[in-house]
């Protein structure tokens, strides 16, 4: 991962006062330098915090590798590997690294105790979780945890989607949550990060770094295409066809189609500016 420009974006700089990735030596004041730890996240959703016991930055899905570099008091200081994001985790929450087999790659799926549909339920998983498969059943993959996953459900982890849009779609009714990710829970720029890598297309987690770094700008005029992003300050929403828009959005507190016209109307009335770029992944 590239290192950020020194004062630049605290969400992107592994660096906390306390320690600094060894990235960093010389360029910012630390207590010490350390290479980290790899770790993954061993429960289905966790918060990842700007701080210990901070308000919630974005989450991160069981599975998903993290590099931890601090843990103090019951927290743990780390860098999320799927987008470089920089944030506090409980420390309860981290296992031991583990290489993933196979990703979440429908909205939801439930985790079984045994490989039988009518067996109790142990946790709901969403799109993008990653799990270690050690066996296939008829029906069900097993995972290291001696826990079973429908077949329908993963994909191997060289597999992808290939439409971002159809992948958005499928969590249409998702309920709007400031900074979500999950299908409990999404915003703006969580639906679209699921949805990019989804289809193996890298993606910040937050709209500012989105609107920067994901794929190319367009003019103003440009015909919107399915997949295209159209950016507000604050907010993204991707396009599914030339005038109809896909975004979680607090408006209607969930994920949500809207005609193009009407919705940037809508946003500029309620004082909230105009799009601010139109950019296709």
């Amino acid at each position: 991962m590239s290192v950020p420009a020194i004062g630049h974006d605290r969400r992107l700089t592994p660096a906390n006062g306390r320690v600094a990735h060894v990235s960093l030596e010389g360029k910012v004041a630390a207590e010490r330098f350390v290479s980290g730890t790899p770790a993954r996240v061993a429960v289905p959703l966790a918060d990842l915090l700007a701080g210990p016991d901070g308000p919630r930055d974005r989450q991160l899905l069981l599975g998903e590798a993290v590099l931890v570099l601090d843990r103090h008091d019951g927290f743990a200081f780390v860098r999320a590997e799927r987008d470089g994001y920089c944030g506090y985790l409980p420390e309860a929450v981290l296992g031991a690294a583990r290489d993933a087999s196979h990703w979440v790659a429908t909205p939801a799926t439930q985790l079984y105790r045994a490989p039988d549909i009518k067996a109790a339920e142990v946790a709901l998983l969403s799109l993008g979780a990653r799990l270690t498969v050690v066996a296939e059943h008829p029906r069900f993959f097993e995972t290291a945890e001696g826990l079973f996953v429908p077949l329908p459900h993963l994909r191997a982890l060289g597999e992808r989607a290939a439409d971002p849009a159809a992948v958005a779609e499928s969590l249409l009714g998702t309920p709007y949550l400031w900074g979500g990710n999950s299908r409990s829970g999404i915003d703006c720029s969580g639906l679209v990060q699921a949805a990019l890598l989804a289809c193996g297309i890298a993606c910040p987690g937050d709209t500012d770094m989105q609107q920067g770094a994901v794929g190319t700008a367009l003019d103003p005029g440009a015909a919107m295409r399915r997949g295209d992003l159209v950016f507000w300050k604050g907010h993204v929403a991707m396009a599914v066809g030339p005038d109809r828009l896909i975004h979680a959005n607090a408006f209607h507190m969930a994920v949500h189609h809207e005609a193009t016209a009407a919705c940037i109307a809508r946003i500029a009335a309620q004082g909230e500016g105009e799009v601010t770029a139109r950019r296709r992944p």
